[in-house]
């Protein structure tokens, strides 16, 4: 799965710069234009940049699965910096936007440095349930978010939000906080799905790492034996 996953980021991240790069209005890998004496498609150069990082994470991943030689927690720090430059982009990708644009972009930022973090702390503190639980909730609250900006910004049904009014601002606040409650929802269930079905069938695992344990002090008991002459 780690490298199914590691290679599903390095094809996705590509193939999001090449679209962002080579769209009918892109900048077609030109930064800055002399003729017009300007940038060339900032936000455009910005996305590619987030996909870029994640590209990374991919291939760190793959990696890590593959060669002992890397460290373990590669994959996590390269995670975690691919969030942290996601969400310093978008801090920074909000100038002269009305405000409820600004706003649903600024409550993006809360699982992405979030999730950041978690991610950190597990390159320092492995294997820990409840810092694996959070990442995992603040990926599936950042993806929800994400289409809840797209409903917001560009509504299927053509009837546009008024991004100036205080109340559809107050209202995407409460929404945030429904997206997070479903998230946590999701996570919960899930986790408590999966304690169950590994109480509810116990022997089978315990056969296996018994299994895995005998064969493991078996192998050590013949080595030792031919590796001792008096024996």
């Amino acid at each position: 799965m780690d490298y199914v996953e590691g290679g599903f980021q390095m094809f996705a991240s590509f193939v999001g710069i090449m679209v962002e790069q080579f769209v009918v209005d892109g900048p077609h890998a030109h930064l800055y234009s002399t003729e017009h004496d300007s940038w060339v498609k900032l936000m455009n150069w910005q996305h590619s940049t987030m996909y870029l990082f994640f590209g990374i994470h991919g291939m760190a991943l793959v990696f890590t699965t593959k060669s002992k030689v890397v460290p373990v927690c590669v994959d996590r720090f390269t995670l975690s910096l691919a969030l942290f430059v996601e969400g310093f982009l978008f801090y920074y990708h909000l100038h002269n936007r009305p405000p409820l644009d600004a706003h649903v972009h600024t409550l993006l930022l809360v699982p992405v440095f979030a999730g950041s973090a978690s991610t950190m702390l597990e390159f320092f503190i492995r294997d820990n349930v409840v810092l694996e639980l959070f990442k995992a909730g603040m990926f599936i609250l950042q993806g929800s978010w994400f289409y809840q900006i797209g409903f917001v910004l560009y509504p299927l049904n053509g009837n546009l939000w008024d991004l100036e009014q205080h109340g559809n601002i107050m209202f995407v606040t409460m929404c945030f906080c429904w997206h997070l409650a479903v998230a946590l929802l999701l996570v919960s269930g899930s986790s408590s799905l999966v304690c169950f079905t590994v109480k509810r069938f116990p022997g089978r695992s315990r056969d296996v790492e018994i299994g895995m344990r005998t064969t493991s002090t078996s192998s050590c008991q013949k080595a030792l034996l031919e590796d001792s002459e008096e024996e």
